[in-house]
């Protein structure tokens, strides 16, 4: 199907397909956190994560399941996932999704910001100028008012700042192990770094949501396995300002399952976001597709 594509051109449409599938894993973990705490969320769905992932880790690389180089990179990565994560699964039950994923997408500017200074990638004006576009689009969607801010933009904050680290270090790492083996060691070490705070907050899920929990844990493995096949093909700074559409997807679920209506301004933002993503593009990526191109 995308034998025709450049790499760069395929890692664009996988990074959108998965920034498109992130927002149902948030719709349900904000259902969920009605009922259990965002920590034992966080855990529950890294372990149905980890019994989609391992079988397959298993019967592509045998005990070899975990990758075998840059360990340290790998551990530092899943550290930066589970602060993003927790600290996203906190905000989410305090605010509404639209507005999560607006402070939550300080993250893109840092993450290409991080991509041109720690991995040596150059910042093209189309770069600099959907970065502007982006953030523009996320300042209009927050209008920051008077009085006290609210501790789940701060929360929401902090996720972005630590899923741009997350993300710089994946492309670090993309070509030194399978993505199946990356998603096992984030699963399975996940599990035991996350262990503790599960057990502090926990509620033993309810038969009737169980296929919730399930839900959540098979819509990430998607959205991360097309994550790390992306960054294996473009640059960080070319794939973070598309972290931007995820926000379209949380307006929808926002509005569809919980009656928050995006106003004037949120469709204002996004009409930005989606402008800075097209400037991403990549121009005929058909015509002229990258030499040597590996099947996914």
């Amino acid at each position: 199907m995308t034998g025709g594509m450049s790499r760069r051109a395929q890692g664009v449409l996988m990074m959108a397909l998965a920034m498109f599938i992130i927002p149902a894993v948030d719709g349900l973990a904000k259902h969920l956190s009605s009922t259990y705490s965002p920590l034992m969320i966080g855990w529950v769905s890294f372990a149905a994560s980890a019994c989609l992932v391992t079988p397959v880790a298993v019967r592509l690389h045998g005990l070899s399941l975990l990758p075998q180089t840059q360990r340290r990179l790998h551990l530092l990565r899943l550290v930066f996932l589970l602060a993003a994560a927790t600290l996203y699964y906190m905000a989410i039950a305090r605010i509404p999704l639209a507005t999560a994923v607006s402070a939550y997408f300080i993250g893109p500017v840092v993450a290409a910001l991080l991509a041109v200074v720690v991995l040596k990638e150059r910042m093209t004006p189309a770069k600099l100028a959907s970065l502007a576009l982006g953030v523009g689009g996320a300042a209009i969607i927050l209008q920051p008012g008077g009085g006290a801010i609210e501790p789940g933009l701060l929360l929401a904050f902090g996720s972005g700042v630590a899923y741009a680290c997350f993300q710089v270090v994946t492309r670090k790492i993309a070509e030194g192990s399978s993505p199946f083996q990356t998603l096992a060691f984030q699963y399975l070490v996940g599990l035991f770094l996350l262990a503790p705070q599960a057990a502090l907050n926990w509620t033993t899920p309810r038969v009737s949501d169980l296929w919730l929990f399930a839900a959540m844990g098979t819509f990430g493995v998607l959205a991360h396995v097309l994550s790390v096949l992306a960054f294996r093909r473009a640059e960080a700074s070319t794939l973070a300002p598309l972290s931007y559409l995820e926000l379209l997807g949380s307006a929808a679920i926002g509005y569809l399952a919980f009656g928050d209506v995006p106003g004037g301004p949120v469709l204002i933002g996004a009409a930005l976001i989606v402008s800075a993503g097209a400037l991403l593009l990549p121009r005929r990526a058909v015509v002229n597709p990258a030499p040597g191109t590996p099947a996914a």
